[in-house]
């Protein structure tokens, strides 16, 4: 199995991340992982922590010289903004200052269940954690997965589909072009005309003190066909994806493939029709509606994931909310933020995506060193060309 857990506030001194159950072998670029977390920190639409923040990781356990060990891999990224908030956030109790008490809860955001759920009296405590900062070191943990499905031919790709209801058009594009054009794109998206109607939509929802939601696409291709289980819930592939995604912050929906849209049309419609090749000895497929899953497991198409991202919860006119404290009416707190995230969504969501697919895939070829894994995996391509 493959398993992290994630640690650190968002102005605390760094986010640490404890990768469990990576095999021996796998080449680690750094310099890839990093090009990931400064990839997370572009977009149009971002706000003045991008300013200061400068991401990379540091591997401090589980890897030599290049390689992982088999052992655990912990990474962190540190905070440059922590000197700005070191008695903010100081762990010793003398430290503690009232004036600086956050008491204003932001509707949209965890500040009230969290205050509510731990009994505590300043909103900080939960926000902090709560912040997307964390998915810094899930991008961090996205590039190790990465690593572990390159040497099989697999690849995981993100890009921005909508932002506020604009929607590219990436017809007749297939996944590699689409990413190639977005990644030039400011906001992340293989289509000039909805760019420019998008950066005006930022532009304009700054100045009314408002934020954009939106939504992302992943696909990971190069999967053999077989990853996940239809035998048990928690094994299907489907389902772990989207409880992966729906874990990220301000996710709110998960699509595989067409999603939603096949519970408007007829089975006729819908069901990809299988062949068979005779040159080539394999089942083939002309379209892909299934978004590459069936049955809960990969079919060996292009895996196909949307993600839905509300608007961020702290507004530069904030909504109207209680004070935790003295209960009267008043206004969600200010935090600083982005007024549109959705590029950056992009990045992270396909980190998610990549560590879902790896965990599946060590679970099927599992070993404990690379060239165990390899053998696995061509074994069963074989039994699959031969079946």
């Amino acid at each position: 199995m493959l398993r992290f857990l994630t640690a650190g506030e968002s102005h605390g001194p760094c986010l640490t991340a404890i990768l469990e159950g990576c095999p021996a072998g796998f080449a680690i670029d750094v310099d890839a992982i990093n090009a990931d977390m400064r990839r997370r920190m572009l977009g149009y639409g971002r706000g003045g922590r991008m300013k200061i923040e400068q991401d990379t990781v540091e591997i401090r356990s589980g890897v030599r010289f290049g390689e992982t060990l088999g052992s655990p891999i912990t990474l962190v990224v540190e905070n440059r903004d922590w000197r700005n908030w070191e008695k903010k956030m100081s762990a010793r109790p003398e430290d503690r200052d009232p004036s600086i008490t956050v008491t204003r809860p932001r509707p949209g955001h965890a500040d009230l269940a969290g205050v509510l759920k731990y009994q505590h009296d300043d909103v900080r405590n939960v926000l902090e954690r709560a912040s997307a900062r964390e998915t810094a070191a899930r991008v961090a943990i996205g590039g190790v997965a990465k690593a572990l499905l390159r040497p099989f031919g697999v690849a995981v790709r993100g890009w921005v589909a909508e932002i506020g209801g604009i929607v590219a058009d990436h017809a007749g594009k297939d996944a590699e072009e689409i990413f190639a054009a977005a990644e030039r794109s400011e906001v992340r998206m293989a289509d000039a005309d909805a760019e420019r109607r998008i950066i005006a939509a930022i532009d304009h929802c700054k100045t009314r003190g408002d934020t954009l939601g939106g939504i992302v696409e992943v696909a990971a291709t190069g999967l053999p066909p077989g990853l996940g289980s239809h035998v048990h819930w928690d094994r299907k592939l489907d389902g772990r994806l989207g409880h992966a995604l729906l874990s990220l912050q301000a996710a709110k929906g998960v699509e595989i493939g067409l999603g939603f849209e096949t519970a408007r049309r007829p089975g006729s419609a819908v069901h990809d029709e299988i062949y068979f090749d005779e040159r080539t000895r394999e089942f083939t497929r002309r379209t892909n509606n299934a978004g590459g899953t069936e049955g809960g497991m990969s079919s060996g198409a292009p895996l196909l994931a949307r993600v839905a991202f509300k608007p961020l919860s702290t507004l530069m006119k904030p909504l109207h909310s209680v004070d935790v404290r003295s209960k009267e009416e008043s206004k969600g707190a200010i935090e600083r933020s982005d007024v549109c995230a959705i590029p950056a969504a992009a990045v992270i969501a396909e980190a998610v995506v990549a560590f879902v697919v790896a965990d599946a895939f060590l679970e099927k070829f599992g070993g404990d060193s690379l060239v165990e894994i390899r053998r696995n995996y061509e074994g069963y391509l074989e039994q699959v060309k031969n079946y």
